[in-house]
Order: structure tokens, then C-alpha cells, then sequence
């Protein structure tokens, strides 16, 4: 008899065990059917000599965010970051800048996602809405807990035992950001939403993203103070890194410009334009095979700006299009960039990067996985000329006779480089003398503070 009763007790411990993994993998496969698509963009932006050398850059002027977007300067929930590094964006020197990468969502039906992008070699440094998990970062126990603790070392309480321990670790060890519970909200049937999203009146890199026909997103609060969620069109971050690109753009004259595809994948879409006083021209390559290098030309001169932006646009949206972009997520990633892409003067090569490169670079998970996941990245490549280090390095020479005139010359030329003229000034540098070269700092710090406007 007690053979038996043993044997049932098997018998129902085995049937336990197999109904929990038949409901875990049950659980499992309805996770994985997820009925919603994904669509991303964002991009790299490196700036280099004519020799082709990646620079290490910081922006003399950053594009700005809307107040409401979350950075380690006010991270919130008690972290702080543990990178090496002060994550003020505009003071972190780098290679490459990661900028406004966007995740959109179509859905069938509401529905919650989790979203990771990790970023091994760099470091997330804007976010959008708070995220669960975001690192490195760690994160400080609430002084209450603290509180409790130091009581219950003086009374003596239990060797071992913190009650910071319950509150749990929170710290995050890796590069990256995830968003828990992300709720999709098909957008037929919550136009609602749209008068509830975050507004600010700075921010002009950021409000163009969400000109498309993307879903909203809503997280629950992460505070218990507020209770109040956040909704967007997309999940929003940015960052910073150390790594290279795979376009190597060399100059053998004024003239002729050398594409290099360095990387492993062959590059979609290579356009080589540059801007110079309203005007300006742009060659398009369709195709740069791994390994392939090739000579372009392009002219500064051939059509006036206005006549230019508009072909450039459109022929840039078409590319994003044809790498998987709806029309409108293409136009509204013109939209967002063109004051950048296309009115600066200077010579530039925007390409799209290989998907194999950008999952390599930027892990993205997705749980339960999307039908369909496009990711569509955009790589800048910056190129100081030897006409704008010469230009420079003539004016700053002449400013450092104490010349007034001269002085305001070399600040009006710094400025007009924006956010390349530390780089460019450290290229220009090279041809000074080096007791010069405190002059040159000088203005460039004047150049760095907002130009005074008349009264």
C-alpha cells in the first residue's frame, strides 16, 4: 500500500512538473508570436581630416532635446552613472556620436513589448521615456532604508542581515537601455493620446520624428510618487562611442574625393555632397562593395541651395525607403536632420549602414519577437578639407597679432564651423607655431559662448 501511495506521489509530482514546463512553454510560444512590426533609424556622425583619420570630437553646439527627455544629469529613480567618464554629452570627447535613433510600432492590437538596446562600445547618454533598466549606472538605496539599516546596527540586529538588501540591486553593469512593459497603442484607436504627449518648446531634432503613422507607447510610472504614465510615438536614446565606421573618405585634391569600404558588407547608398555659400552639388553611388575604393567628384557649385535641398531630400528619403522605411518614418528622418545634412556648409558623405553592422554595434532585442524588424542607420562622415584648415589656421595668425578686426574674423570662423571647430581647430593648430597656440584656445572658448545679440 505504501508502495502505491509512494508511486502516486510520483506520479502527481512528475504530472506537476510537466504541466509547469508545458505552461512555461505554452507561455514561451505565445511570447514569440508577437503581432506587431518594428521600425528603426538613427545616426553616426564621425568627423576626419583628408587623410582619412577619425578625429576625437565634442560639439561646440549640440542639438537640442526637449527639456522632459532623460540624461545622466537628471537620470531619475536615485542613479547615477558608474561610467569613467562625466556623461555630460557635450563635454565627452569620442569618435563617433550616436544620434537620435527612434523605435516606431505598428500593431494589431494593444499589446506590451520589452525592449533592450545594448551598446558595448559606448555609452547611452539621453532616453526616452524612463527606463526600467539603464547603464552603467548604479543606483543609491533610499535614505529611509539607509536609516533603518544604522538602527539596526546599533541595536545589534542579526549579523548579515540589510534591509538594503530587500530594496534589491538595481545596479546595472552593462552599456545599455531597457524598457519593460512597453504598452503599444494602435494609433486608429487612440488619437487621444495625441494631446497627452510630452510637449517643450525647444527640441527640433526630436518633435520631426514624430511625423509618421507609428502606434503610440505607454510605460507606467517608475515612481511611486507619480503615478502618471508616459506615451510617445517612439522609444527614443542617444549616445556616444569609440569605434570606426566602415567608409573611409580620403582626398587627393580639392577636387577628387576616394569612398573606401572598409567593412565586411558592401555600403547602400553613398551621397557626396558638398555646401559652400548657398550652393552646392551631390554624386550619388548606388553601391561600394567590401574592399572597393572609388574616386568621385563633385562640384560646390552647381546649383543654388533652395534648388539643391529639395532633390537631395528626395533622394535621400527614397534610399531610406528602399532599405525598408515607410515614406513617411524616411521623411520624417530628413525632416529631422536636413537643417544639419543639408545647410551646413562643408563637404560630407551620408550612406546607410550594412543591418549586419548595426546589429554587431547595437544589439536590439525585442520579447516577444516583432513579425518584421527593420533597422535602418545613416552613417555621417565629416570631412575638414584642407581649404577650411588653411582658411582657419590663416585667420587665427593673423588674430594673434592682437589685431581686432582679425580676432572677430577667427571667432566668425569658428562659430560657422559649429560643432566640428574643435577638431578643426586642433587640424589648423598643426601649422602654428607652438607659443601661438594659447591664442587660438582663447577664441575658441569666446567662439564657444552664444553670440550676443544686438540690441
Amino acid at each position: 500500500m505504501k508502495k502505491i501511495i509512494r508511486s502516486n506521489k510520483w506520479l502527481f509530482s512528475l504530472s506537476a512538473v510537466a504541466l509547469v514546463l508545458f505552461g512555461t512553454l505554452a507561455l514561451t510560444a505565445a511570447r514569440s508570436r508577437g503581432t506587431y512590426s518594428a521600425h528603426e533609424w538613427g545616426t553616426f556622425t564621425s568627423v576626419q581630416g583628408t587623410d582619412g583619420v577619425l578625429l576625437d570630437w565634442r560639439p561646440l553646439q549640440s542639438s537640442r532635446l526637449p527639456g522632459f527627455v532623460y540624461n545622466w544629469a537628471q537620470p531619475g529613480l536615485n542613479r547615477r552613472s558608474a561610467a569613467p567618464m562625466a556623461l555630460t554629452k557635450a563635454a565627452i570627447t569620442t569618435l563617433q556620436r550616436m544620434e537620435t535613433p527612434v523605435i516606431y510600432f505598428y500593431s494589431d492590437e494593444e499589446q506590451s513589448v520589452d525592449v533592450s538596446v545594448q551598446f558595448p562600445q559606448g555609452t547611452i547618454t539621453e532616453w526616452y521615456p524612463q527606463a526600467a533598466q539603464i547603464g552603467p549606472s548604479v543606483t543609491a538605496v533610499p535614505p529611509a532604508v539607509a536609516k533603518l539599516d544604522e538602527y539596526a546596527h546599533k541595536v545589534g540586529a542579526r549579523r548579515g542581515f540589510t534591509f538594503a538588501s530587500l530594496f534589491g540591486d538595481k545596479n546595472v553593469k552593462d552599456s545599455k537601455v531597457r524598457w519593460a512593459n512597453v504598452r503599444l497603442l494602435p494609433a486608429r484607436s487612440h488619437q487621444d493620446v495625441v494631446a497627452s504627449l510630452p510637449a517643450d518648446r525647444s527640441g527640433s531634432h526630436y518633435f520631426a520624428a514624430r511625423e509618421t503613422d507609428a502606434d503610440f507607447v505607454r510605460i507606467g510610472s517608475l515612481v511611486a510618487t507619480n503615478p502618471s504614465p508616459e506615451q510617445e510615438k517612439f522609444l527614443f536614446y542617444r549616445g556616444v562611442g569609440n569605434f570606426a565606421t566602415p567608409l573611409k573618405v580620403t582626398m587627393k585634391n580639392p577636387e577628387e574625393v576616394v569612398l573606401a569600404n572598409t567593412g565586411k558588407e558592401p555600403l547602400q547608398h553613398l551621397f557626396l555632397l558638398g555646401l559652400e555659400n548657398q550652393s552646392g552639388g551631390f554624386v550619388e553611388v548606388n553601391q561600394l562593395a567590401a574592399g572597393e575604393q572609388r574616386t568621385v567628384r563633385v562640384s560646390l557649385r552647381d546649383s543654388a541651395l533652395g534648388q539643391l535641398v529639395p532633390k537631395l531630400s528626395a533622394a535621400v528619403a527614397s534610399a531610406l525607403v528602399q532599405e525598408g522605411l515607410y515614406e513617411r518614418e524616411a521623411t520624417a528622418m530628413v525632416n529631422t536632420w536636413k537643417d544639419s545634412w543639408f545647410a551646413e556648409d562643408g563637404l560630407r558623405v551620408l550612406y546607410t549602414l550594412p543591418r549586419q553592422w548595426t546589429d554587431r554595434v547595437l544589439p536590439l532585442t525585442l520579447d516577444p519577437a516583432p513579425r518584421n524588424l527593420v533597422r535602418v542607420m545613416v552613417g555621417r562622415a565629416e570631412v575638414l578639407t584642407s581649404a577650411v584648415q588653411q582658411n582657419l589656421s590663416d585667420a587665427l595668425t593673423r588674430a594673434e597679432t592682437g589685431d581686432t578686426a582679425a580676432r572677430a574674423e577667427a571667432v566668425a570662423q569658428l562659430r560657422k564651423l559649429g560643432r566640428f571647430s574643435e577638431p578643426a581647430l586642433k587640424l589648423a593648430m598643426k601649422q602654428l607655431k607652438p607659443d601661438r597656440t594659447q591664442v587660438a584656445w582663447t577664441l575658441f572658448q569666446e567662439a564657444s559662448r552664444p553670440a550676443t545679440k544686438p540690441l
